[in-house]
């Protein structure tokens, strides 16, 4: 077993004891203040995640469960390339009166980045970093824009509020997935194909 990884400059939270508490959905929707509570919620979850997936060591995240799962380096690098996408979602859904967006294709990005071949602590900053990036942009999004109609893909028109919810439960399915958790977060937007 090697060392745990973190990234560069980063100071792990002390991490309270018991175990993680059940989740069925990850919902946040709030009434007051929305975008900054989302944001802080996001701003927590990076950070109190950020402390245990620095604690994988480089050759538990290499790891390949099966022949055609994804390793650690490879689901956190699947957060990043979704952190990318949805970056531009929540850009032009706060922007223009209707955005309408690809959906895009996660096992072909994370192939074409490489990310099995690139060391965990690298991956983890930069999923640390760009998400802390994402959710100061959403701390900024006026209000009145989180009732914005976004479509991704050939989906149902869904609002801005919702895709950011989504992405933050997408995100906590995975590192729930990549931590081993016993109850997975599941998100409304697998069923819907976002």
């Amino acid at each position: 077993m090697g060392q745990a990884c973190s990234p560069p400059g980063f100071t792990a939270p002390p991490v309270t004891a018991g175990p993680p508490r059940k989740r069925r959905f990850f919902w946040l929707s709030y009434n007051r203040r929305m975008p900054h509570d989302l944001a802080l919620r996001f701003e927590e979850t990076i950070e109190r995640e950020a402390a245990h997936l620095g604690r994988i060591t480089e050759a538990d995240a290499a790891k390949r469960p099966a022949q055609d799962a994804w390793s650690k380096k490879q689901e956190l690098g699947h957060l990043v390339d979704s952190a990318a996408n949805n970056h531009v979602r929540f850009v032009f859904g706060s922007l223009q009166p209707e955005f309408r967006g690809p959906t895009y294709d996660g096992r072909g990005w994370v192939e074409r980045h490489g990310y099995d071949h690139m060391p965990w602590a690298e991956i983890l900053d930069f999923w640390h970093r760009y998400n802390r990036f994402v959710a100061a942009l959403v701390r900024r999004i006026p209000e009145d824009r989180m009732n914005a109609s976004c479509v991704i893909g050939d989906g149902r028109p869904v609002t801005l509020q919702f895709i950011i919810e989504d992405y933050l439960a997408h995100m906590q399915h995975h590192l729930d997935h990549i931590l081993q958790r016993e109850n997975i977060t599941q998100y409304p937007g697998a069923a819907m194909g976002i």
